[in-house]
């Protein structure tokens, strides 16, 4: 995440644990911070229960507000999608809260490593039901990535304070220096939620950069290594780009590892091309920072190396699955791994393709 600014208001970035907002939400933790927001965990006084507060910075509200709004008026089923319950001015200033359900932790490699490979599928599958519904209402989230997917948490809500920080354990804080703010201010570590609190359910959310198919193009996409390789080559956002993503959270569930890391020699592209083989010929020259770019890339004699193509990094990863799962594995990544957008599986196709109803079948999904 993003760094925050200086210039930023100190509420949005000092601690506010123990403090009450529009009278009713009691700041208890900091659930996460990052460039345009940070998000709070709170108790609704009115409604008794856990909430997550999302303080925006100044003008960066209204875009969400907007596409939640729309999502909530066209998406069938929203069960599997973070949507705001209601919005409110911080007090005194013009900066913007959503209020959210209390959802759990992100999916990351912590997270997952001592999960069983059931666990990890059942998440899959509810990803990609949450995204076939976003998509049939015609929206693109253009952002899926690991930190906008998130399991449930336990009720916590009818604990004692006492006994819900021993749970969560205390806000770690410490005195902001070297700041002139209207009054003493600290930060505030994150929220770090335990296993046990988990919950089999799994949710997609951060709808900041999503946008109806067919409306004007605006900035933004995902982390590199979340971002389909037609994104990274100035095409415009389309579904196939959130199946591109998902493909990569897939995999990073099933293996523990995305497949074309950031840090990797020459960066992700040269990863994909290692792994799939070259770019199309046609995007030659159009990649988003040209100076960056190699002819390798779109060398159509270039085959993917053996070594490291898609299915020996299936077996590296996951050395202990039978011949027969790691044929299914690579025929549903290999489906979503297509440079050509229009040849990519749609998130419908997926949930009927015969090989991801054989893995889902083997782990109980």
């Amino acid at each position: 995440m993003a760094r925050w600014h200086q210039q930023q208001h100190p509420s949005t970035r000092s601690a506010m644990t123990r403090q009450i907002l529009a009278t009713r939400y009691l700041i208890e933790h900091k659930l996460d911070a990052g460039g345009f927001s940070t998000v709070w965990m709170a108790h609704d006084l009115q409604e008794r229960k856990d909430v997550a507060l999302k303080v925006m910075i100044s003008g960066q509200e209204d875009g969400e507000i907007c596409i939640q709004d729309l999502i909530l008026q066209t998406v069938p089923d929203t069960s599997h999608l973070v949507t705001y319950l209601t919005t409110f001015l911080l007090p005194g200033t013009n900066h913007r809260v959503l209020v959210f359900p209390l959802r759990g932790p992100c999916l990351d490699y912590i997270t997952i490593k001592d999960m069983s490979m059931a666990t990890r599928m059942s998440a899959a599958k509810q990803l990609l039901e949450a995204l076939e519904n976003l998509h049939r209402a015609g929206i693109v989230h253009r952002d899926l990535n690991e930190r906008n997917c998130m399991w449930g948490i336990v009720v916590l809500h009818n604990l004692h304070r006492s006994a819900k920080y021993e749970a969560l354990d205390r806000p770690h804080k410490q005195i902001i220096p070297f700041v002139k703010l209207p009054k003493q201010g600290e930060l505030v570590l994150r929220m770090k939620i335990r296993e046990k609190l988990r919950t089999e359910e799994f949710y997609l959310g951060d709808f900041g950069l999503a946008m109806r198919l067919g409306d004007p193009k605006t900035e933004g996409r995902p982390p590199m290594e979340f971002c389909s390789p037609d994104r990274l080559h100035r095409k415009n956002p389309s579904l196939a780009c959130d199946m591109w993503s998902y493909t990569v959270i897939f995999a990073r569930l099933y293996l523990g590892f995305a497949p074309f890391p950031a840090g990797i020699e020459d960066g992700v592209i040269a990863g994909m091309v290692r792994q799939l083989g070259p770019l199309p010929e046609q995007w030659k020259g159009q990649y988003i920072w040209p100076e960056d770019a190699f002819d390798s890339w779109n060398d159509q004699g270039n085959r993917p190396d053996p070594a490291s193509n898609l299915a020996a990094t299936i077996a590296y990863f996951h050395p202990d699955a039978d011949p027969n799962e790691r044929e299914l594995v690579h025929s549903v990544l290999s489906r979503g791994f297509i440079y050509c957008p229009e040849k990519r599986l749609t998130a419908a196709q997926t949930l009927q393709d015969p090989s991801f109803r054989a893995i889902m079948k083997r782990y109980g999904c």
